[in-house]
């Protein structure tokens, strides 16, 4: 049995995955570590990353807003992006196309307090608006307001820097826009001041997906993005089989996370998932293509292909 060595080695190399060490692939978040990426950290937790021969690391950006373009310039894999800043950096000249869906509706809504006088949109006429993003924000009130028969000189625009639920509560503003559904809801109710939500899809806006998965259109040819669906999908499905044992997975090396806004945002967010993260509605990217090309923030409405592939 002297050449039994030999003969493992020529056996171990013949059974893909076992001769050599997983491939490392980054994937750069949207912002920290939350509920709205429980399919990839699922995914991570139980293996099944490492199954498809991926050693996939999740990495929180100190810039929200760099991720993509990371990706674009080829400094990482995948980032967590936006349908509609995809668009946009599409329109910019950015080679990204979106793979994958993580959060499959809108999250994004307008947001009075629950005791505000503001019962219909028709009534932020003359009121205070905070954002935090300008341009595609702005151009969702802007839709929500033309179907009151207003326009944004009918209200008065403050950037509050991400500071949404509490200029609501101070009083600084009568409404944000931008405000999550899944978290600053549930973070007023909290604070004991509940608020009120207008969902842009059912005020005009297109629905889009919220979370997506996008990669430098040069590289969709690429085995690693079809093995990390695979496993992306396992995860989703893992979780909404099991949320209970998902949710410890989430938390078990971030006890930070296990607070009472978290374990909301988490059962609010569970049903929004992507089910089959590369499945692709190619007509609501022609829409949300218009859409945006009708508020002046693209010059031109490309077709959906433009914007994104279908992986399955």
């Amino acid at each position: 049995m002297k050449h039994a060595p030999a003969l493992l080695l020529t056996i171990l190399c013949a059974v893909p995955g076992l001769a050599s060490a997983n491939e490392e692939l980054t994937v750069l978040l949207d912002w920290f570590v939350n509920p709205d990426h429980a399919p990839l950290i699922v995914a991570q937790e139980k293996g099944f990353f490492a199954d498809q021969g991926l050693s996939v690391e999740l990495v929180a950006p100190a810039d929200p807003s760099a991720p993509p373009k990371l990706v674009a310039a080829g400094q990482a894999f995948i980032a967590v992006s936006y349908q509609p800043q995809l668009h946009i950096q599409v329109a910019k000249g950015l080679p990204l196309t979106r793979f994958a869906t993580l959060v499959a509706t809108p999250l994004n809504a307008l947001v009075v307090l629950a005791g505000s006088p503001i019962r219909s949109i028709a009534d932020l006429d003359g009121r205070k608006v905070g954002f935090s993003v300008g341009g595609f924000e702005d151009a969702l009130l802007s839709a929500m307001l033309s179907q009151a028969g207003l326009g944004l000189d009918s209200i008065t625009l403050i950037n509050v820097n991400f500071s949404l639920s509490p200029s609501l509560i101070s009083g600084q503003v009568d409404a944000v826009i931008g405000a999550f559904r899944n978290f600053e809801l549930n973070q007023m109710d909290i604070a004991g001041k509940p608020g009120r939500a207008f969902y842009v899809e059912e005020h005009g806006v297109p629905a889009y997906d919220e979370l997506i998965l996008v990669a430098r259109r040069d590289s969709v040819d690429d085995p690693k993005l079809a093995a990390f669906l695979q496993a992306l999908e396992a995860g989703v499905q893992f979780l909404v089989n099991h949320p209970e044992e998902s949710w410890a997975l989430f938390i078990k090396d971030r006890p930070e996370l296990d607070d009472e806004l978290n374990r909301r945002a988490w059962r609010d967010t569970l049903p929004r998932f992507a089910l089959r993260p590369a499945a692709l509605d190619k007509g609501r990217y022609d829409r949300f293509s218009r859409f945006l090309a009708e508020q002046g923030l693209i010059d031109e409405a490309l077709p959906a292909d433009a914007y994104a592939v279908a992986l399955d």
